[in-house]
């Protein structure tokens, strides 16, 4: 697998994370802790996936441990702040995508069963295959996470 636009979108995503005084969420939605402690789990889920691929057994992927508030202050809670944060999301993307590097066409294309839900409701139930899941971080997942966190930027008045 070919992981540049992978890897370009985590450089945005890590920027936009690096702003400071990213406030809270106009719609009560997350923070930029609890986004970066998201990715943190959807990224490690999706490696452990491809992994098993590699070792030969089926896993599955859900998404739904990346979703709880409870999961994410728990990761939150084992970093030092916010920098702490970031720099976990960098090693482990680039863990992430240097495993998705090594994919053969073959491994890359097993389907792996799927459920993912986003706002509460169900976007995604039944297999996909895993270079699918991978791309979709980058054609999606990633830059919607970057967007909320540029969404948190503070306006400071007198400042466009």
């Amino acid at each position: 697998m070919d992981t540049t636009v992978l890897r370009s979108a985590y450089d945005r995503l890590l920027d936009a994370a690096a702003i400071p005084d990213l406030g809270e969420a106009d719609d009560g939605g997350w923070n930029a802790d609890q986004i970066l402690a998201h990715l943190l789990s959807v990224d490690a889920s999706i490696a452990a996936v491809a992994m098993g691929v590699v070792a030969g057994s089926r896993p599955t992927f859900d998404n739904r441990v990346s979703l709880d508030l409870w999961n994410l202050d728990r990761i939150i809670a084992e970093h030092s702040g916010r920098a702490d944060l970031i720099d976990h999301v960098r090693s482990q993307a680039t863990v992430l995508c240097d495993i998705a590097d090594q994919l053969n066409a073959e491994a890359a294309s097993v389907l792996v069963p799927s459920l993912l839900l986003s706002n509460n409701a169900l976007v995604l139930d039944q297999p996909i295959p895993l270079a699918r899941l991978i791309d979709g971080l980058a054609e999606d997942h990633v830059p919607v996470h970057t967007q909320q966190l540029l969404d948190l930027r503070i306006a400071v008045p007198g400042h466009a």
